[in-house]
């Protein structure tokens, strides 16, 4: 039984015959606030009390029991009530309407088409959803093919980077102090402030007016990676970039940005002639050149992709990926066999669980470095593998290269040795058949929610956001309260 299309009938059948809830309360021996929630639907009768009610009412009990409402209106009433249940309306925060006998058929007409319009809409927003997906993979791709193109390195931004720290006199040598970093943040009229209640969605926020960079205070931001933050938003400004519609526009800021606070933070020169150094001793390690430059060890990998092919005829890889192997971050020159989508999109894919990136977190030891070697369908390749202790879940930074090159790396000499034949599905995403057999059509697993991955890209429903993955009402908040301060 339908219970609201039953509470119209009940009703009709009611007026119909010229009762009010009283009276026909006291016929069938119920309270009037009883046959009130019969009718608005908030109670069921028993099929007993359906006979009682239909004999009074010069009807059949199937009358009153049949699925379809008795009138237009009643249609809409039922229509109305069933719209603003669903949850999807509970997210919109709209008050709740109950239509009285004064409204007219019409609004609740108007009402009722209203929301079949944005039903219509949410619809359609999924394929506008694809279509943004698709622009931002593409332009992973076509971006990704520029830098591999160049060996990942940009001497325009280079040769900024080395202008800008000849004018603050920076020594030529070591990492970039705090006094040289404040330097080049004044060299483009900026300064930097630590403030309380920043939104989480941000990084840092700039005060374009006044020029100052909004960064959090040191216990939810510790020095070092306030460092990078600090330029990668002075970087915008200093590469002359313009708040963009594009996504691929958006990508190719935030690579170059990136770029240019790697640049500062871990100078050409100083680290050309570290890494030569190393090269010659056969002893290169990402960090050391953490640790040096005092970086991170991400940007320390970045530092060397950037520097490797360039300067020293290297070619190699870089890889951020996660506790399950998905990746987030991928750049190759050295011909590694990187898992694609079926659009060439290496994001979001599965690396294989016999690379060391993943081996990582199966050693007795998974925050030491793990290096192996690693055959594959195109050839064997060396990597080195850091996992990081502070972010949850745990990610990897893995840097590798040819086997042949392997020897100019601390690591090279690991006895650790694993084979993949992926995208073979036999390598790796397939179970033995004899626990496959075992455990099929029993394990019923509950997938871990997985929408960290895409915050900050463009997401269904939404089309391409200015600033993606970020609350711009809560940065306009932060900045009024600042500007009172």
């Amino acid at each position: 039984m339908d219970s609201l299309v039953f509470g119209q009938r009940l009703r009709y059948y009611r007026k119909k015959n010229n009762y009010t809830l009283t009276e026909l309360g006291e016929l069938i021996k119920r309270p009037a606030p009883y046959l009130s929630q019969l009718e608005n639907g908030n109670s069921e009768p028993r099929v007993s009390l359906v006979s009682e009610i239909a004999s009074i009412l010069d009807c059949t009990p199937a009358d009153l029991l049949d699925p379809e409402p008795p009138t237009r209106r009643a249609a809409l009433e039922i229509e109305l009530r069933r719209l603003q249940e669903d949850p999807r309306n509970q997210e919109r925060k709209l008050p709740f309407v109950r239509p009285s006998t004064r409204m007219a058929d019409e609004v609740l007409e108007h009402i009722v088409g209203l929301y079949a319009a944005i039903d219509d809409e949410s619809l359609s927003l999924p394929a506008e959803a694809d279509f943004m997906g698709t622009v931002a993979r593409n332009s992973n791709i076509d971006l990704r093919r520029e830098m591999r193109e160049r060996n990942n390195y940009f001497e325009e931004i280079e040769s900024l980077v080395g202008e800008i720290l000849e004018a603050v006199n920076y020594p030529g040598a070591g990492p970039v102090s705090e006094r040289i970093l404040m330097d080049v943040c004044d060299y483009f009229g900026f300064s930097v402030r630590r403030a309380e209640n920043i939104p989480h969605s941000t990084r840092s926020i700039t005060d374009q007016r006044d020029k100052i960079i909004y960064i959090p205070q040191r216990n939810d931001l510790p020095t070092r990676a306030s460092r990078s933050v600090v330029l990668q938003t002075l970087g915008h400004h200093a590469l002359g970039h313009e708040v963009t519609d594009d996504i691929g526009e958006y990508l190719r800021q935030r690579i170059e940005s990136n770029y240019f606070a790697a640049a500062i933070l871990a100078p050409e020169k100083p680290a050309i002639a570290f890494l030569q150094n190393a090269h010659e001793a056969r002893d290169i390690s990402v960090e050391d050149l953490q640790e040096i430059f005092y970086i991170s060890y991400e940007m320390a990998g970045h530092r060397l992709t950037n520097l490797a092919t360039k300067h020293l005829g290297m070619t190699v890889h870089f890889l951020r990926s996660d506790d399950e192997g998905i990746v987030w971050k991928a750049y190759e020159n050295d011909g590694v066999p990187l898992p694609r989508g079926v659009d060439g999109t290496i994001e979001g894919e599965h690396l294989c669980r016999n690379w060391g990136t993943r081996q990582a977190f199966h050693t007795q030891d998974s925050f030491s470095l793990h290096y192996q070697y690693t055959d594959t369908p195109t050839g064997q390749f060396w990597c080195v593998t850091h996992v990081e202790a502070d972010r949850f879940p745990h990610h990897a930074v893995t840097i590798g290269t040819t086997s042949d090159q392997a020897k100019w790396f601390r690591g090279s000499d690991t006895k650790r040795f694993s084979t993949s034949y992926c995208p073979d599905k036999d390598c790796c995403s397939t179970a033995r058949t004899s626990v496959r057999q075992h455990w099929h059509g029993v394990a019923w697993p509950s997938a871990r929610d997985r929408s960290n991955i895409s915050s900050g890209l463009p997401l269904a429903p939404r089309s391409f956001s200015r600033f993606p993955g970020v609350d711009m009402v809560e940065v306009y908040e932060f900045l009024e309260r600042q500007e009172d301060n």
